[in-house]
């Protein structure tokens, strides 16, 4: 029988062993130190729609998507091999197999880094034509396509930098960037710069992205595996079949994820004009300050499950992900509803982020331009999927830490083949807010069958260690 008072009791033990996990307080800690930085730029991106107006914001999403997807198509997602493989060889403290990772994950991403920024070049002719409908644009394309070099290796390096928990270098190199091109956004508008202004901004704010991390990475390697460390032998990397299979089944992933979730402003740009793609870019750019707080945990929680999953500490990987996920819940569903109940009256219609009018002691102008409450519709439909999204956002890091990088590769190229046929055979009939409806639905379907199969590795794992057959994975890589 159960004493009065008990249960509370109980909850309270509970609270006050979240506050003692230390996997959590890291991640928590890591990913704050990444929040400022994530904010300004969501906001950033908000002020550029106040300035800009339908057509030119249109304009810019559809340059800045095309360039992001040239580059992410040939990028590797050197990242994720990285933080796989160099994670591993840290944790055994093996330094030589981790540079010479290091340096064959770098020296990959830069070749395929030259290959994007030549794609682009002459890809832009026709991008500008079939997506901004205007061939004369084609030199935006180029120019911001200059950002692809600036990134030259900037997945390994972020890697990198993932490993060792230099999470707040990375987050003052964001910070300093986001305050940079907010300055200049500020400027071009007071000076009048026009759509030129803020791309050159958004070309400065990227190239710091790139740049800034490279230099960082090759300080934090020079200090950790030595000054040599890029004369690491090949030869003690993986088998190449191994580490071509993680490549290639990660880089697809991304390839699958860049057509079906992440050029969005280039599928209404293909079937509608700027001011559709402007309206799609508002509703993604307030989606971005709902998910806001979350999207460093899946920067921060990767290295912590991978470690987790080497080590085979079970309990406490499962206890990580539970705790994570009901924050994760809390968050998307208080904003969930204040924007269902507030959302269509505070962000479109009264003064304060894409209202018609400013007030201000009473009197209203309008410095900026606007008229963005079409985006409204999209942003209820979008608040599904990314915030079902946000809740279970560490589904892929669980199925590569745990040796499984085809898994997501399948499920996604399956759920992006029919998010596809379903944008092209109902889009340019229901209007370009059903691309929303169809983007949500393709996040509950794949996430769901990535978080089933994940958590159905890891109870496998966990018996097969319990019943001792489950060598540790830095045994099978190595062996």
């Amino acid at each position: 029988m159960k004493l009065p008072g008990s249960t509370f009791q109980g909850r309270l033990h509970s609270l006050a062993a979240w506050g003692q996990d230390a996997v959590l307080r890291r991640v928590m800690r890591n990913s704050s130190a990444m929040f400022a930085s994530y904010a300004i730029s969501a906001i950033l991106t908000i002020l550029t729609a106040r300035i800009l107006g339908l057509s030119d914001l249109g304009m810019l999403g559809i340059v800045v998507t095309f360039a992001s997807a040239i580059n992410r198509l040939l990028s590797f997602r050197m990242g994720d091999l990285v933080v796989r493989y160099m994670g591993e060889y840290m944790a055994r403290q093996d330094h030589d197999r981790a540079a010479a990772l290091v340096k064959a994950a770098g020296l990959t991403e830069g070749i395929t880094s030259i290959v994007a920024f030549l794609v682009l070049a002459l890809a832009a002719p026709l991008a500008a034509a079939i997506f901004a409908k205007d061939a004369s644009t084609a030199p935006l394309f180029i120019f911001y396509g200059i950002s692809i070099l600036g990134n030259i290796t900037t997945e390994t390096a972020t890697g990198v930098l993932q490993v060792g928990n230099h999470f707040r270098s990375q987050a003052t190199i964001n910070l300093v960037q986001s305050v940079l091109v907010a300055l200049m956004i500020v400027a071009s508008y007071l000076l009048k710069g026009g759509l030129m202004g803020i791309l050159t901004a958004y070309l400065v704010g990227k190239m710091i992205l790139g740049l800034g991390p490279i230099l960082l990475a090759l300080y934090y390697l020079n200090r950790t595996l030595g000054k040599g460390w890029w004369r690491a032998p090949f030869s003690l990397l993986p088998p190449f079949h191994e580490l071509s299979h993680f490549a290639l089944t990660t880089n697809l992933f991304g390839t699958v994820n860049l057509v079906a979730r992440d050029s969005e402003q280039l599928w209404i740009g293909l079937f509608f004009t700027r001011r559709e793609v402007a309206y799609y870019k508002v509703a993604q750019a307030i989606i971005n300050l709902v998910v806001l707080p979350i999207s460093p945990f899946v920067n921060t929680s990767y290295p912590e499950i991978n470690r987790a999953i080497v080590l085979r500490q079970w309990r406490q990987l499962r206890s990580l992900l539970k705790r994570v996920t009901l924050i994760a819940a809390a968050w998307t569903g208080a904003v969930a509803l204040g924007i269902l109940l507030f959302g269509r009256s505070l962000l479109f219609q009264n003064w304060v982020i894409f209202g018609h009018t400013i007030r201000i002691m009473g009197k209203a102008f309008s410095p900026f331009k606007s008229g963005y409450l079409p985006a409204y519709p999209a942003l209820l439909v979008l608040l599904i999927g990314y915030g079902f999204a946000s809740i279970f956002f560490w589904n892929r890091s669980l199925l590569l830490a745990l040796g499984r990088p085809g898994y997501p590769m399948t499920v996604n190229f399956w759920s992006a083949l029919g998010k596809v046929a379903l944008t092209v055979w109902l889009v340019p009939i229901l209007g370009y807010v059903s691309e929303a409806g169809i983007l949500s639905a393709y996040f509950v379907v794949s996430i769901s069958l990535m978080v089933w199969r994940g958590l159905s590795l890891l109870k496998v794992r966990e018996r097969d260690t319990a019943l001792g057959v489950d060598p540790p994975p830095m045994i099978r890589v190595s062996g």
